[in-house]
């Protein structure tokens, strides 16, 4: 069951999850140092999900000149985290929230609907978290196209 959706202006949830790149991460790490960029997706290797990466891959010099750091999270093992980050040669760590808890303090693992299937998972979403912890800007239900232009424009 899906949390109430955290909101701007709020603190974000604090938490810690496993990278592929065998590493863990916790928010609270980069306070104070770096804004950050939270995104979830439902899946390594899907188009959708492929795209969007990629599109982050792309723009990290960007990212990287205004000081932000760049999370994406999903339901996925670390071992899939692996493949997908190598196949795309991604350069931002990938998450691992096998058990959800992340993606319900956040309120973006929701009952979806796919070809007439109900099942749990995660919307896509992305969260900029400023310097101070807080939710700066919330971006649900996201487009991929012309996501990561949209979220550049609302990084400092």
């Amino acid at each position: 069951m899906s949390a109430e959706p955290v909101s701007e202006g709020s603190m974000a949830p604090d938490f810690k999850l496993q990278s592929d790149d065998g590493k863990s991460y916790s928010l609270s790490q980069f306070r104070g140092k770096k804004e950050v960029v939270l995104y979830f997706y439902p899946k390594d290797d899907t188009p959708g999900c492929t795209k969007e990466a990629c599109s982050f891959r792309d723009a990290s010099p960007k990212f990287s000149g205004k000081d932000v750091q760049v999370l994406g999270v999903s339901l996925d093992d670390l071992d899939s985290h692996s493949k997908f980050r190598s196949k795309y040669s991604l350069n931002f760590p990938l998450l691992s929230d096998s058990d959800h808890k992340v993606a319900d303090a956040y309120g973006v693992y929701k009952l979806k609907n796919m070809y007439g299937k109900e099942f749990w998972g995660i919307e896509r979403s992305t969260f900029i978290i400023d310097k101070s912890g807080k939710i700066k800007k919330t971006f649900r239900r996201v487009s991929v196209d012309g996501h990561t232009d949209e979220v550049l424009q609302n990084v400092s």
